[in-house]
């Protein structure tokens, strides 16, 4: 059984920063995650959230902190990564729904985070499983090429985007987990959703199909 929990004391937070660089493969330096940034987040309206097995080992962690754009307040997604050996068990959406009651907490109505467009798993996850919308195109959002993001919003109130008006759908050549795998492909792909963002559309779903993935955007400029 999968425990979710606020993460507590130096010990917790530490053991969220292996985590976080085993998962995503980092090794120097200036990729670590610092314990008393999730201290500091803990206890200003951000979210540190822990995911762990029957024998009390960490399997996920999620945090993040509170945004805010015209006005309203969201909570922002930074990072959630689930270890290797939990993968696909759904730990990461138990993840993501604590986090979302932790923002609801505080006055935020919709939650927000960036995802590689070209990864399919994730894009499958954020739009399929929880009825996010992709509202941005972000390119090179770390400032270094292969970085492009979208910004997804997800409404906390009812659980999923409210549909609109369907307008194009972007199709292109896919494997298994990526779109556009070959550099050519990738590049036509990727002038052409940051053209649909640009003309005031925003991302409702990634499909897979065989060998071919359809990006379907609605019209919300109307």
């Amino acid at each position: 059984m999968t425990l979710i929990r606020d993460l507590s004391g130096l010990a917790e937070w530490t053991a969220a920063s292996a985590l976080y660089r085993s998962v995503f493969g980092y090794t120097g330096p200036e990729w670590g995650l610092s314990p008393r940034l999730l201290a500091a987040l803990r206890e200003n309206a951000g979210t540190v959230i822990g995911a762990f097995d029957g024998d009390g080992t960490l399997i996920g962690f999620c945090y993040g902190f509170t945004g805010v754009e015209g006005g309203a307040i969201y909570h922002y997604s930074q990072a959630a990564v689930v270890a290797a050996s939990a993968q696909g068990t759904g730990v990461g959406r138990l993840l993501k729904q604590a986090q979302a009651a932790a923002a609801r907490a505080t006055g935020a109505r919709s939650m927000r985070w960036t995802f590689d467009p070209y990864a399919l798993r994730n894009a499958h996850f954020n739009f399929t499983v929880l009825g996010a919308a992709g509202i941005r195109f972000l390119p090179d959002f770390y400032d270094e090429p292969g970085t492009d993001r979208v910004l997804v919003s997800w409404d906390l109130e009812s659980g999923a985007a409210t549909r609109t008006n369907a307008g194009e759908s972007v199709v292109a050549p896919a494997s298994d987990r990526f779109a556009a795998p070959e550099p050519a492909d990738r590049r036509r792909l990727r002038r052409r959703l940051m053209d649909r963002f640009a003309a005031g559309n925003r991302l409702a779903g990634v499909t897979r199909t065989g060998d071919a993935v359809a990006y379907t955007f609605e019209n919300v400029s109307s």
